[in-house]
């Protein structure tokens, strides 16, 4: 199983961002998906993430702000960003884990790992 995340950029504060992560290499209709991110000097946080059945989850940064959704047809789940902060600068990653006996839930750890995408807010 292969992630690739994509989606990032330089954007103005109060602005958007959808970030993409397509799972390569098993039907991703049986993976838990997960964001997190790293901000430079800081731990890696988790953001949010969305079950195999389509439930989420939000950590405090994002709620509000962040929407994840699924689209199983085409191997993704989607990162929506609304009105971004300059704290939100950081390397986004997308994780996957094989989740379908707990269709419900997130995990609280995750087997695949994407490479990261660049989010920089600024002006």
């Amino acid at each position: 199983v292969q992630l690739q995340a994509s989606g990032g950029g330089l954007v103005q504060p109060g602005g958007s961002l959808r970030l993409s992560c397509v799972i390569y290499g098993s039907p991703s209709d049986d993976y838990a998906v997960g964001w997190f991110r790293q901000a430079p000097g800081k731990e890696r946080e988790w953001v949010l993430c969305i079950s195999v059945d389509g439930s989420t989850n939000f950590g405090n940064s994002g709620k509000g702000r962040f929407t994840i959704s699924r689209d199983n047809a085409q191997h993704t789940v989607h990162l929506q960003m609304n009105s971004l902060k300059s704290e939100d600068t950081a390397v986004y990653f997308c994780a996957a884990e094989r989740y379908g006996r707990y269709p419900r839930t997130c995990p609280r750890s995750y087997d695949y790992w994407g490479r990261g995408t660049q989010v920089t807010v600024s002006s």
